[in-house]
């Protein structure tokens, strides 16, 4: 396991072809990381969206709706290329590139569901390809990613895309059939959080307080018990029984949780979610 904040390699030049939600998240986490803007290029459809990016972030960006040899002319020279287009489109991606990647060019999918086998049969025979699954909170720096190696990945491809990645938060190398499990509890996972906090603050309106005030303290109490969370050394279920004084509030509250089966919950919604995933990784191969 690899934990962030160490620069990326400067002489890598990095590609992201399509920049919705995560990839802007990676591409923002890098730049925290120290990689300079010059080394970071991007393509997506439109050109407002383009002068957008160039403008919050210094970087190139090619628009394919100006230019239908974008995504052809970016990843020239590029040591390491990030798809972040939707799964529906990573075939069609890869098919369009494929003739203009370097032999030791590293793609990168950070595409939900996306196989190594699909990925690898759309681009040239021998392209080293990784499979990731990242999550938002990569864009401050504090994300989660997976790696998982394709079968021409060497070991020094992977560790340039571990150390592109680095820069977004922690970076676990994991085999592609956990990717879904671990999908369900980290990919998935903010959403839970976010979920946790929205309706933390609908108890304290129920219970009186006011909307504006209940959100900002669900907001602000889940954001520190993140903070704490992330210090070196802890676990949860340590800093929860900490916080639990014996016959106390927080301890009814838990008691209350448990009687109403949250764990149980939790677990079938983190399965449900996996599952999810292994049928959308079927529909696309389905779809070749």
């Amino acid at each position: 396991m690899s934990t962030g904040h160490e620069n990326a390699d400067v002489n890598t030049k990095i590609t992201f072809l399509g920049c919705g939600s995560m990839n802007e998240a990676i591409l923002g986490g890098i730049l925290a990381g120290g990689l300079p803007a010059a080394q970071l290029t991007a393509t997506v459809r439109r050109p407002e969206r383009a002068e957008e990016l160039r403008n919050q972030h210094g970087i190139t960006v090619l628009s394919n709706n100006e230019d239908a040899n974008a995504n052809r002319t970016a990843v020239a020279g590029a040591g390491v290329v990030i798809l972040g287009v939707k799964p529906v489109g990573i075939v069609d991606l890869c098919r369009d590139i494929a003739d203009s990647l370097s032999q030791d060019t590293v793609v990168l999918s950070v595409a939900a569901a996306v196989s190594l086998e699909l990925l690898e049969g759309s681009l040239n025979e021998g392209q080293p390809v990784v499979r990731t699954m990242p999550n938002t909170p990569s864009r401050v720096g504090r994300g989660v990613v997976s790696v998982s190696a394709g079968s021409a990945c060497s070991r020094e491809q992977l560790d340039r895309a571990i150390e592109a990645l680095k820069p977004t938060g922690t970076v676990v190398e994991i085999p592609e059939e956990q990717v879904d499990a671990l999908s369900a509890v980290s990919g998935s996972g903010p959403a839970y959080a976010f979920y946790l906090a929205e309706h933390m603050a609908n108890a304290g309106i129920a219970l009186g307080l006011d909307d504006e005030l209940a959100r900002t303290i669900a907001r602000e109490t889940v954001a520190g018990a993140g903070f704490m969370l992330a210090e070196d050394g802890v676990d949860a279920a340590t800093l929860r029984r900490k916080v639990t004084s014996p016959n106390g509030t927080t301890e009814q509250a838990i008691k209350t949780f448990d009687a109403k089966g949250m764990p149980g919950i939790i677990e079938a919604g983190a399965r449900n979610a996996a599952a999810r995933a292994a049928e959308i990784t079927a529909e696309l191969k389905a779809k070749g």
